[in-house]
């Protein structure tokens, strides 16, 4: 249990949410960061599934890795992460199908999402299985928090809810002539706010600067 758990594998879990953060360090993964925040429950469910698709896929290839012919990898690796996300999207529509319903194509698109492929060709292929797996989850919380904030920031200043219970309105705000901030729900916010937060992530970590 203690080699499972060795500080090199802690690692590979804590790494991604910090100095090896996915969207605020090697900025991947923006895309979805901007179509699925207007509200922290879809981007809650779009955050576990990119992670399980991440830590499975990662798994399963480095469980290939020796048996995988070096030129169709890609196509291999691509089959792999579909495979997955049918199955993720189809589970959504049976247990949460409003969701589903929100989250719309951009779970099918969870296939295009370069933190996945990347992962995949740079620490599957090369790496024992149980690492692989850390390495996927890793990413994928990364990836999670980054869409947890925005998705706080814009759900409860642009709807004055939070997970869609209405926390502005119960406290009393709007009686004081507060009005939600409309654009907060629109896109280009998004990525502002994404923009905001590699800004004061790499403030607090200079060493990313200096080491580019």
């Amino acid at each position: 249990m203690s080699q499972l758990f060795s500080s090199s594998n802690v690692k590979l879990l804590t790494n991604p949410l910090n100095q090896e953060n996915p969207i605020t360090v090697q900025v991947l993964g923006i895309c979805s960061a901007l179509a699925v925040t207007v509200q922290m429950k879809p981007a809650l469910v779009m955050a576990l599934s990119v992670t399980i698709v991440m830590g499975v896929a990662n798994l399963i290839i480095s469980l290939l890795r020796n048996t995988i012919p070096p030129r169709i990898r890609i196509i291999v690796q691509l089959v792999v992460i579909a495979t997955l996300v049918i199955l993720v999207d189809q589970i959504l529509k049976a247990f949460l199908y409003d969701v589903s319903k929100e989250l719309s194509v951009f779970v099918g698109l969870i296939i295009t999402n370069c933190i996945i492929l990347g992962r995949l060709e740079a620490f599957a292929m090369s790496n024992k299985p149980w690492q692989s797996l850390l390495d996927g989850i890793g990413n994928g919380l990364g990836y999670a928090w980054i869409l947890f904030v925005v998705a706080f920031f814009r759900e409860f200043l642009g709807s004055g809810t939070f997970f869609g219970y209405p926390v502005l309105e119960k406290i009393g705000l709007y009686q004081t002539g507060y009005v939600n901030n409309g654009l907060m729900i629109l896109p280009p916010m998004a990525l502002i706010l994404v923009g905001v937060i590699i800004w004061v992530h790499r403030s607090f970590n200079k060493s990313l600067i200096e080491s580019k």
